[in-house]
C-alpha cells in the first residue's frame, strides 16, 4: 500500500492537501465550536426570556377564561406554556412534568406533506419519544435560579433552570413566573439537534473542496510529470543505443534545464563516440606504416627462427590493432532499435552454430519479446556461446524470463574459471589462454564486446561456477520506466570502458 502510494506524484500530493485540509478543517471546528455553541444558547435564551415576558405581560391583561385558549395559541413545535395554582415543586418534579408538556401535542400543528422531506409532525408520538429519550431530569443545576437583569425586567417574580440532556441531543430551558392574580406561569422550551454528522453542510462542503482540490492537483501533476515521463522515455532509449531526437525543452524552469542538461549530455555522448572512433581510426592507419617498414625489416633477418617470431608478433599487434577498430566502429554503428522474440533470436544462432559442428544445445521456451539493436546482441550471444565451446566443450542454452528482466543462461562443462579470475576476463585483450596462438587463445575482447554490448542494452553478464563447469547469465532487463535510471547508469558506464 505504501509503496502504491509513494510510485505516483499525484497521488502524494493529494494525500498532503487531503491532510492539510482535514487538519484545518478539524482545528477550525474545534476553535469555532465553543463560541458558537455559546452564541447559539444566548440566542436561544434570550428569545426564550423576550416570548416568555410578552406571554406573561398578555396572561395580566386577558380575562381568565381567555387565558387557556392563548396559551394553546403561543405554542410552538418546541415550547409548552401552561397554568399551575400552586408553586413548582422540586426541580426534579417539574422537570418530569416539563417533558410531559413537551411531548403533548399542540393543537395548532401543521401537517406537512411527506415528499416535502422535513421530517415528522411536531408533537407526534415519534417525536414525543426523541424528547423524553433526551431530556435527563436530574441532571443540570439542583436548584432554581432567580431571574433578573436586562433578560428579565418585568415585577414578576420568575425562576429559570435548564433542561439538561443525557448525550448533548439538544438545548432546552424552563422557566416559572408568579402573575399577579396568584397563578403561576410555566413554560419550557427544547429544541433536538436532528441532524446526523455525516448530512452536516460542512462536510459537503468539505466533499466539495476535496475533490475540487484533487482535480486541480491532477491537472498540475500532470503538466510537471509529463516532461519528465519522456525523459525517462529518452533516456532508456538513449541507454539502448537509439538515436534519440532532443527533448522538448518546455514546462517550469527545473523541468526545463533537466531537459536542457539531457541534450547536452546526449550530444557531449555522441561527441564522445565519434572523436574516440577517429582516434582509433588514426591510430590504425599511422601503425599501418611502421608495422609495414618493420615486416620489411625482417625480411632481412637471417636468423630464420628470428624473423619468424617477428612476422608473429608483427601480425599479432596488426591483428589487434584491427579488432579494436572493428569493434569501435561496430559500436558506433547506428543499428535501428526494434522489438524482436528473443527465444527465437537465440534459437537461429544455436542452430547456426549447430549446422557448423559446434556442440551447441538449446532448451525450447515460451517466447519472449525484447526490444533490443538484434545485431549487436546476437553478436554478445555469439562470443559467450563460442568461448563455452572452445573452453568447455559444448554449451547448453536456456531462457529464463524473471519479473524484471530475462536471463539467457549459457551452461558449459569446461574446468570453469577461478573466482579471483571472474572480473578479469573482461578486461579488453586479457587471456585465459597462455600461449600465444591466436587459433586457441583468441585476441581477448570476445568478453568484452560481450559485456559492452549487454551493458549498452541496460544488462549486465554474471558468471558463476558449476563445479564442473561455468554458467554465464546474460540478464537484459524488461523495458519499462522502473529500469531507465539503471540504463542510464550501465550507459554511462559502457561509454567509459
Amino acid at each position: 500500500m505504501i509503496s502504491w502510494w509513494k510510485r505516483s506524484l499525484a497521488r502524494q500530493l493529494i494525500g498532503f492537501i487531503l491532510l492539510a485540509l482535514v487538519v484545518s478543517q478539524v482545528l477550525s471546528f474545534l476553535i469555532s465550536w465553543d463560541e458558537q455553541d455559546k452564541a447559539l444558547k444566548a440566542a436561544f435564551k434570550r428569545e426564550f426570556f423576550t416570548r416568555t415576558g410578552s406571554i406573561t405581560r398578555l396572561m395580566e391583561v386577558i380575562p381568565a377564561e381567555l387565558r387557556e385558549d392563548v396559551l394553546q395559541a403561543s405554542e410552538t413545535s418546541t415550547s409548552r406554556f401552561w397554568l399551575t395554582t400552586e408553586p413548582p415543586a422540586d426541580l426534579v418534579t417539574w422537570r418530569r412534568n416539563a417533558t410531559s408538556q413537551l411531548v403533548r401535542p399542540i393543537r395548532n400543528a401543521v401537517a406537512l406533506p411527506p415528499e416535502w422531506g422535513l421530517g415528522s409532525v411536531p408533537g407526534q408520538p415519534e417525536a414525543a419519544r426523541s424528547v423524553e429519550a433526551k431530556i435527563n431530569p436530574s441532571a443540570g443545576n439542583s436548584d432554581w435560579i432567580r431571574a433578573g437583569g436586562t433578560l428579565w425586567p418585568l415585577d414578576q417574580p420568575a425562576r429559570y433552570t435548564d433542561l439538561v440532556t443525557s448525550h448533548g441531543g439538544g438545548s432546552g430551558m424552563g422557566m416559572a413566573v408568579e402573575l399577579k392574580s396568584g397563578l403561576w406561569l410555566n413554560t419550557a422550551y427544547f429544541k433536538s439537534v436532528g441532524t446526523p454528522w455525516w448530512r452536516s453542510p460542512s462536510l459537503y462542503s468539505f466533499a466539495l473542496s476535496a475533490i475540487i482540490l484533487s482535480a486541480i492537483v491532477i491537472v498540475a501533476t500532470s503538466r510537471i510529470t509529463r516532461p519528465m515521463r519522456q525523459l525517462a522515455v529518452a533516456a532508456d532509449a538513449l541507454g539502448r543505443g537509439e538515436n534519440v531526437q532532443p527533448i522538448p525543452e518546455t514546462g517550469p524552469d527545473d523541468i526545463r534545464l533537466t531537459a536542457v542538461s539531457f541534450n547536452r549530455m546526449q550530444q557531449r555522448l555522441h561527441r564522445y563516440v565519434e572523436d574516440r572512433v577517429r582516434m582509433l581510426a588514426a591510430i590504425g592507419h599511422d601503425l599501418r606504416t611502421p608495422l609495414t617498414s618493420l615486416r620489411l625489416r625482417a625480411e632481412f633477418v637471417s636468423d630464420p627462427d628470428v624473423q619468424q617470431k617477428m612476422l608473429d608478433t608483427i601480425d599479432e599487434i596488426q591483428a589487434m590493432t584491427e579488432a579494436t577498430i572493428a569493434f569501435a566502429k561496430g559500436e558506433a554503428s547506428t543499428e535501428e532499435t526494434r522489438t524482436i522474440d528473443l527465444c527465437a533470436l537465440v534459437e537461429s544462432l544455436c542452430d547456426d552454430l549447430g549446422d557448423l559442428g559446434q556442440k551447441v544445445e538449446f532448451t525450447e521456451s515460451k517466447k519472449a519479446h525484447y526490444r533490443c539493436r538484434p545485431g549487436a546482441l546476437r553478436r554478445a550471444i555469439r562470443n559467450l556461446i563460442e568461448n563455452a565451446v572452445r573452453y568447455g566443450g559444448g554449451a547448453n542454452v536456456s531462457i529464463a524470463e524473471k519479473a524484471t528482466a530475462f536471463e539467457i543462461l549459457i551452461k558449459d562443462g569446461g574446468p570453469g574459471i577461478p573466482k579471483e579470475m571472474q572480473d578479469k576476463v573482461f578486461s579488453p585483450f586479457f587471456r585465459m589462454e597462455k600461449s600465444r596462438n591466436r587459433q586457441t587463445g583468441g585476441i581477448g575482447l570476445g568478453m568484452s564486446i560481450a559485456r559492452a554490448i549487454v551493458r549498452h542494452h541496460g544488462g549486465e553478464i554474471e558468471l558463476s561456477s558449476n563445479n564442473p563447469g561455468l554458467t554465464v547469465c546474460l540478464r537484459l532487463p524488461k523495458a519499462d520506466r522502473a529500469t531507465a535510471e539503471h540504463r542510464a547508469e550501465t550507459m554511462v558506464a559502457h561509454w567509459t570502458l
